[in-house]
Formats: C-alpha cells, structure tokens, sequence
C-alpha cells in the first residue's frame, strides 16, 4: 500500500485507546503486524490506558506522558498517525494538527472533526475547511469522513490523497451498515486510497470491507476491549490478509439458483 512515499506492508491501522495496560497494547501491536497507530491527543493524554491503569513504574491513574508514548510506539518500528478526535471546529482541528506534528514530528495527520454528538459523525463542512488548510500547511492527510462520494470527492479536491469514510458510527462495532455506498466509492474512485475507519467490530467486518476493494481497515475498540486483546489483534491481522486475497483473487459472485459444481457431460465414464 503506498501513501505519498511510503510503502506499507500491513493494511491494518490499529488504534491505541482504552487497553488495559501498555504492555497488552504492545503485545497487541506485535500480533497485529500493523505498521501504523494512531493516538488521540485531544481526548486523553494517557491514549493507551484504560481507566484506573497506571504505567510501569507509577502509581495507579498517573498517565504515560507524550515522550513515554511516543518511546513505547518507536520500540516496534511503527509509525504514529496522530488524530484530532474530539475536535468540533475547523479550527480547533487545525491548531491540534500543528501541536502534533511538532510534538511527533510527522506531517501525517487523521482528521476529525466531529458535528453530532449521539453519532460522531463528520461534520462535512468544517471538515473540508480544516483539510483544505492542512493541505496547504504541508500535512498529509487522512480525513475521516462518511461515506458519501460527492464529500468525497470535495475532499480530494482539496488535496487529500486518501480517504477514511466510515463503516458505521465509532465504536458501535456494527461493521458495514451501507456496502451500497462503501462499494460505489471503491468503483468511482479507483485509484484513491481508501480505509474503512470505525464501527468494524469482528473479523468477519473486515474481511468485508477487503472483499470490496477497500486498501486497508483501521480499528480500536474491537481489539482492546476484547476479552483477550492480543488474540483479536491476531485475528483482525489474518482477517484483513485474507479479504486482501479474496479481492485480488476474485471473490464468486452470488447466484440467484444452483449451479452445478460438477458438469453432466451427458456420457458415463469409466475409471
């Protein structure tokens, strides 16, 4: 998969919120084989820990610092893809933007900006500003968006290069709940870059949006808030290979009746 002048091997995208220790969410990163996470810096400054959960070497409730994060992320070879969740505005998703890129030093950036708050859903036009402007400061980035394509195409239109619209609304764990829509952005813009970003909730999710030609799948709450963490990201790892495969190889088409596996020549045969 390439994003401008990278050149990843895994198309797993793995979040690192709400597991129940740094050292579950490092072992979750191994089994993965993702090559990105991504890290809230709005919502929690501890984004790896769950509640009540202390690092190594501090007492209970005491957070992992951005330095301490971003050594525990460096330690696996992976690259951080900061997001600006929690934001609601352009410009506050902007200003975040600029924090993180400093603060990690990386031009990549998940933008979130986010307009309801039952539904999390995008909000499409402080969304398009923010991208716009991020564009022109040199930021790579990755908006999450919905599903629609004419957003879509107006996010393009500013200067991303790749597109996160949503499966369902963040972590609802409901997997596809429009594969009319996921499908129609994967034939009207075939050469864009394409994630499914949020509501994946198994495996099986996965493998659907692979099945569709989606580029890669990017996910937290399944993984972490499984009961055995390291196990799902395990399982989500083969899932997304194997729907990559699928597609490539070209997945049967469904058939409204039966159709013979084995062909009646019409003559018996002897063996």
């Amino acid at each position: 998969m390439q994003i401008g002048d990278v050149t990843l091997h895994s198309r797993f995208f793995l979040g690192t919120a709400l597991y129940p220790s740094p050292a579950v969410l490092q072992q979750a990163i191994e089994a993965s084989g993702t090559q990105v996470v991504t890290v809230g810096l709005k919502r929690q400054l501890s984004p790896c820990l769950g509640p009540n959960q202390g690092h190594a070497g501090g007492p209970a409730n005491s957070p992992l610092i951005p330095g301490e994060f971003y050594q525990l992320i460096q330690r696996h070879g992976v690259r951080l893809l900061p997001n600006t969740a929690g934001c609601r505005t352009a410009r506050e998703a902007v200003a975040l933007a600029h924090m993180a890129r400093e603060l990690f030093g990386t031009h990549w950036i998940k933008l979130e900006v986010v307009g309801d708050e039952h539904t999390l859903q995008p909000d499409p036009w402080e969304l398009l500003q923010a991208a716009g402007e991020l564009v022109q400061a040199g930021f790579e980035v990755f908006p999450y968006c919905t599903d629609d394509l004419v957003s879509c195409q107006r996010l393009l239109d500013a200067g991303c290069r790749i597109l996160m619209p949503w499966g369902a609304p963040i972590g609802s764990g409901q997997g596809l709940i429009n594969p009319w829509a996921l499908r129609t952005l994967r034939e009207r813009l075939p050469g864009v870059p394409l994630v499914v970003d949020a509501g994946i909730g198994s495996p099986a999710h996965a493998v659907q949006a692979m099945e569709l030609g989606f580029d890669a799948v990017l996910l937290n709450s399944a993984v972490a808030q499984a009961h055995d963490p390291v196990s799902m990201a395990r399982a989500f790892g083969l899932a997304i290979q194997a729907g990559r495969l699928g597609w490539q190889a070209g997945v049967m088409a469904p058939q409204s009746m039966a159709r013979a596996s084995t062909p009646v020549t019409g003559r018996p045969f002897l063996l």
